[in-house]
């Protein structure tokens, strides 16, 4: 009798015994779907958790304590290197204000910009009838701006704006429509005001600005700044001093990794500057201690697990063996070689695994539909997922246990002498 005869009747003996094998699939499936389901909820918390960490750009983002006198020489230090997501210069914070006031579509033919100019002691500009001026914070922006990347929109450019949330609510403005900015200065006792009409680009949400403000193209921050400052700006046609041909310096910056990984690296070499700067990594630390902490809960249960069941299946393999004595040592005397009955129980413990895993992954699916279910989200989070390659493994070391633990009957089966069989005729 061939080794290859040995499938048939393997399965076949399976088959016979249908309530002892069904409890060695429930058995199997009983301790196979727990620990699918609690390596699914691990993976997908700290999926979940990395996956919003890395979503939020503020996560990323490293914030200088005080100010400094950053040149360009020094940003562009800063931008070469591979560390570096955004970074953008800020300007002076008491001269990044401005009042904004919507602008009706009848006034599309007035200039974009220009000068003010007001009697001594009088406000320079009035809202218009039935407006109200909001002061709004002005953040520069530029192309590959983080936050406003995570929600879609395009950084402002030229004569273009970003809103939050709240200024556009204020301001009743909605996308496309156009308001007018108004910077106001004091000159020699006198109050002057510029403006420069404005095109509203977008609107950030809440997640992403909570206050009053508006990302603004770094030249017009530059604008307000110098036009603060006393001097005139001819591009905005805004009279005054020609400011200093001098390179301009900026007292901070607006920054952002490319990775979290990235986080810790980059604040080291601005302190090493000599930089202070605040930065999440303990949020991004916390989620890493979380991962590790998960990772020897779980490694700790499927070991207990998985010995416990293969030192059960191994017995009940030992059990098979003895109990089957008799026909197996008919086999070996009708000519069935040592690695034909070393292969009889290698065989049925593989069906067993077979029909364990399909149905510890049918419990699995119906765990998890239920939890996401219920836990959840309008982002479309899930709380508990397997990748592909986490079926694989499980696949593999499940059969690998199996085999391991029929792999003692087996042994125990190839000492059966074929004699053995006579004795019982």
């Amino acid at each position: 009798m061939s080794a290859a005869k040995v499938l048939p009747l393997a399965w076949a003996d399976w088959c016979a015994e249908a309530r002892l094998s069904a409890c060695a699939v429930l058995g199997l499936a009983a301790v196979l779907a727990p620990l699918l389901v609690l390596f699914g909820l691990k993976y997908g918390l700290v999926a979940t958790l990395t996956e919003r960490l890395l979503a939020d750009p503020r996560t990323r983002e490293l914030l200088p304590v005080g100010s400094g006198r950053y040149d360009a020489a020094w940003f562009e230090r800063l931008r070469a290197r591979p560390e570096t997501g955004f970074v953008v210069p800020r300007t002076r914070q008491i001269a990044a204000t401005a009042e904004l006031r919507p602008l009706p579509v009848a006034t599309a033919a007035e200039p974009q910009s220009a000068a003010l100019p007001s009697a001594a002691g009088a406000p320079a500009v009035a809202a218009a009838a039935g407006s109200r001026p909001l002061t709004v914070e002005l953040i520069p922006s530029a192309a590959g701006d983080a936050l406003l990347a995570r929600w879609q929109l395009a950084a402002p450019e030229g004569t273009q704006l970003v809103l939050s949330q709240p200024a556009a609510e204020k301001l009743g403005l909605a996308p496309g429509a156009r308001v007018e900015a108004v910077i106001v200065r004091t000159r020699a006792g006198r109050e002057e005001g510029a403006r420069v009409t404005l095109t509203l680009a977008g609107i950030a949400p809440l997640a992403a600005f909570d206050r009053d403000g508006a990302f603004v193209a770094l030249d017009l921050l530059e604008a307000a700044e110098d036009w603060r400052d006393g001097f005139g700006v001819p591009r905005l046609e805004w009279p005054g001093e020609a400011r200093p041909g001098k390179g301009r310096v900026y007292p901070g910056f607006r920054l952002y990794a490319r990775t979290l990984e990235d986080v810790a690296p980059l604040r080291s070499a601005l302190v090493a500057e000599g930089l202070e700067v605040v930065t999440q990594a303990d949020a991004i630390d916390n989620v890493r201690r979380l991962a590790r902490n998960l990772d020897l809960l779980f490694a700790a249960i499927a070991a207990l697990g998985g010995s416990g069941y293969v030192a059960a299946t191994a017995a009940a393999s030992l059990a098979t063996v003895e109990r089957k004595r008799r026909e197996l040592s008919l086999l070996r005397l009708l000519g069935l070689p040592t690695r034909g009955l070393l292969l009889f129980p290698l065989a049925q413990a593989a069906c067993t695994a077979g029909f364990g895993l399909l149905l510890a992954f049918v419990l699995y699916f119906g765990a998890s539909f239920g939890l996401n279910l219920l836990f959840a989200t309008d982002t479309g989070e899930q709380l508990c997922r397997l990748l592909p390659q986490h079926a694989a493994i499980a696949v593999g070391a499940t059969l690998t246990a199996v085999a391991l633990a029929a792999l003692v009957g087996g042994l125990r089966a190839t000492r059966i002498e074929p004699s053995e069989g006579w004795r019982e005729v």
